[in-house]
């Protein structure tokens, strides 16, 4: 953008024609540019920039733009409302997107609304004054004070905003984040989380965990540094570890975070998990009612994926009826698909792309009695154990995490449950769903969020009939603490 000073009787001219509420639109919309001035009028806030020489007459007709004031625009400024589009086209734009996005969803929601919104806040900020005329804007900027919303920090929101039955802006809010991840790819992203932002700074543009020796950061002055002698792993999956271990946490930059993998043959949870996971970040994959032979080919093209290589974890999430050490899709014989294997198919022997990262699975398996299931022979899959597969059941013992960094979380239930409710959600991925979108949980390690999973799954035991309660098991060998998307 052209710096140069604009006329002070332009400023003049403007300021005179704007109503009360375009001025605090402008005032909030110049929030960033001047954090010293936050109590200042319109006039003195545009003659500051102006003195600061971030003010041109590009920057005022964006202004101008944003408060929807185009006939200040061409006689004012002398400018077309396609020409001021035009520009902002062109990225030549004062306001960040992060502004621009919270006066759109001001635009769109009705005083009872950011009432509600009011209200539902009480339970993160409850010093926060509660005056029954405050505009969104005005709301913004008390949990700008109280570090619950920045511009990388959105979550609290987007909950409120689904609360509310506001899908729309939920979906807004998700696409601006996305917007900012994707924005460019030579410069920091403009949304990352909190964790993300207390690690060291990264270059990002190169794969988190190359094929090198040598590792790329920044220092703090910008400028690139050299990490030699990569320090090894006390334990390690097999292959060479290449990448420098930094601190106690498993780094979670990448965008996205990594890959979920959503198998859910029963049907009832899959919308729950994908708008989850994918507000944590991830490239989430759907996939409803398959049988064990495409499962095992989806399965076996997701851990081929080279995708991989730039990510920081992966997840996979199985639904299905079985018993403890299979699942059987939706196939009617009960042969079973070893649970065992699919956990092979991530390990690093088989996707050495994910060597040294979390792989987190959650099971969800309704077991169907021995003597309901039809003994056939196992399916024969792909993979280093499949001569080991003989053509009987075996007694698979739970022994699943047997190399580093992966979690296991099994949850098994009568398929009772189904009968008696067929289309009702797993009350186990029900509260994994509800926990990752809570802002203040999410702020926990995975370890920590499993415990609160725990305590749920309990309290609905003690009062559920034992035909529906649940059996939930968590093995895991993390060697750092994981952290999927602080707050």
């Amino acid at each position: 953008m052209t710096r140069c000073q604009v006329p002070a009787v332009l400023i003049h001219q403007i300021e005179q024609e704007l109503d009360k509420e375009e001025e605090d639109i402008m005032i909030f919309l110049c929030r960033d540019l001047a954090p010293d001035l936050a109590t200042a009028s319109l006039r003195e806030l545009l003659v500051a920039l102006n003195e600061r020489e971030k003010l041109s007459f590009l920057g005022l007709s964006e202004l101008l733009y944003r408060v929807k004031r185009f006939d200040l625009l061409r006689r004012v400024l002398k400018t077309e409302k396609a020409t001021a589009e035009a520009n902002l086209a062109r990225s030549l734009r004062l306001v960040p997107d992060y502004r621009v996005l919270m006066v759109e969803i001001n635009e769109n929601l009705e005083k009872e609304e950011v009432n509600s919104l009011v209200f539902l806040l009480r339970d993160y900020a409850p010093r926060m004054k509660m005056a029954k005329d405050k505009s969104f804007l005005a709301l913004v900027i008390d949990l700008e004070k109280l570090n619950l919303v920045a511009p990388n920090q959105l979550d609290l929101i987007e909950n409120c905003f689904r609360n509310i039955h506001r899908i729309d802006l939920v979906r807004k809010i998700q696409k601006y984040k996305h917007e900012a991840l994707m924005s460019s790819v030579h410069s920091q992203p403009v949304y990352i989380n909190a964790r993300q932002a207390s690690l060291p700074n990264l270059n990002l543009i190169d794969p988190p965990y190359s094929s090198g020796n040598v590792n790329k950061g920044k220092s703090q002055n910008g400028q690139s540094l050299i990490l030699a002698e990569p320090v090894h792993m006390s334990i390690q999956e097999s292959g060479p570890v290449s990448h420098k271990v930094f601190d106690d946490q498993y780094r979670m930059q990448s965008q996205p975070l990594g890959i979920c993998l959503i198998i859910d043959c029963i049907g009832n949870d899959t919308d729950l998990l994908e708008d989850t996971f994918r507000c944590l970040g991830y490239d989430v994959c759907c996939h409803r009612y398959l049988n064990m032979n495409t499962m095992n080919q989806t399965l076996l093209e997701v851990a081929r994926l080279q995708k991989h290589r730039n990510c920081d974890s992966f997840i996979c999430i199985l639904v299905s009826r079985g018993d403890p050490q299979s699942i059987f899709c939706t196939d009617h014989t009960f042969s079973g698909f070893p649970l065992e294997q699919v956990k092979k198919y991530f390990t690093a022997d088989s996707c050495p792309e994910l060597l040294g990262k979390p792989k987190l699975f959650f099971i969800q398996s309704y077991i169907v009695p021995e003597n309901e299931q039809e003994c056939t022979s196992l399916l024969e899959v792909d993979g280093n154990d499949e001569k080991n597969i003989a053509n009987t059941k075996i007694p698979w013992k739970v022994t699943i995490p047997q190399v580093a960094d992966i979690f296991w979380s099994q949850c098994k239930v009568d398929v009772s449950t189904l009968e008696k409710s067929p289309s009702a959600s797993s009350y186990y991925l029900h509260c994994l769903a509800e926990l990752l979108r809570n802002p203040h949980k999410r702020k926990l390690s995975i370890l920590d969020i499993h415990t609160e999973l725990n305590r749920k799954v309990y309290e609905w035991n003690k009062t559920a009939d034992p035909s529906q309660q649940y059996s939930l098991l968590l093995q895991h060998t993390l060697r750092k603490k994981l952290f999927l998307s602080p707050a």
